[in-house]
């Protein structure tokens, strides 16, 4: 068992995105997502960062239960929630469902960006996300999964081998230093589960930009 951990720079609800019972990881940190040792079974934990105010805080950690395709996404009944609507609420404004396959350009363009988080202003392609997010054609799913958000946490120092080292602080990923460590994985896992419900703690950190009613913000109560 693997433990990725990396650092998170801003958290709309876009990467990951904890919303509709299942925490999806769509976008950003493709070399996380094409890591030949990333399974089924692993965990991924991210943490806060200066930018947030909250470095070294638990934002998230999820167990990867799922790995399917860009085009698994898309075509996916379960998912077509998880699609943007950019007048929508936030929930809604960051969705993560956002490539497939673009059949007729190819070779040009693998992919369709469609308009999300990671479009330009213009709604026009951002090419540096693009580059990035489609490193690999992988999207990491899990329903167990503890996302803090604003809630973020600390550790407590018995599993301070979870967090990042000052090598790692600069928001690289971590996992080698654990690789055959299960047992101190398990037992943040254990810890995490003794004190907390799966699930959505609280919203992503940089909602707190936004000035929306709550209606405008979640879809339902499911939501929350």
């Amino acid at each position: 068992m693997n433990c990725f951990r990396y650092k998170i720079e801003h958290d709309y609800g876009f990467a990951p995105n904890p919303f509709h019972g299942t925490l999806s990881l769509a976008t950003c940190k493709g070399p996380i997502r094409q890591n030949k040792n990333l399974k089924v079974g692993d965990w991924i934990v991210g943490f806060g960062s200066k930018s947030m105010d909250n470095e070294g805080y638990l934002i998230y950690a999820m167990k990867v239960e799922r790995i399917i395709t860009f085009d698994e996404y898309w075509e996916s009944e379960e998912f077509q929630c998880k699609k943007p609507v950019i007048n929508g609420t936030l929930v809604q404004m960051y969705g993560d469902n956002v490539y497939h396959t673009d059949k007729s350009a190819q070779p040009v363009r693998k992919f369709i960006q469609e308009r999300c988080a990671h479009s330009n202003k213009d709604w026009t392609v951002n090419l540096g996300h693009y580059a990035q997010d489609t490193r690999t054609d992988r999207v990491l799913l899990s329903k167990t999964f503890y996302y803090f958000g604003d809630h973020c946490i600390s550790l407590p120092k018995q599993y301070s081998c979870i967090g990042l080292s000052k090598r790692d602080k600069r928001g690289n990923m971590a996992y080698r230093d654990l690789q055959g460590q299960d047992a101190k994985i398990q037992a943040f896992v254990d810890w995490l589960a003794a004190n907390y419900e799966p699930g959505i703690h609280g919203d992503p950190c940089n909602w707190k930009e936004f000035k929306r009613d709550k209606y405008e913000v979640y879809e339902d109560e499911e939501d929350k």
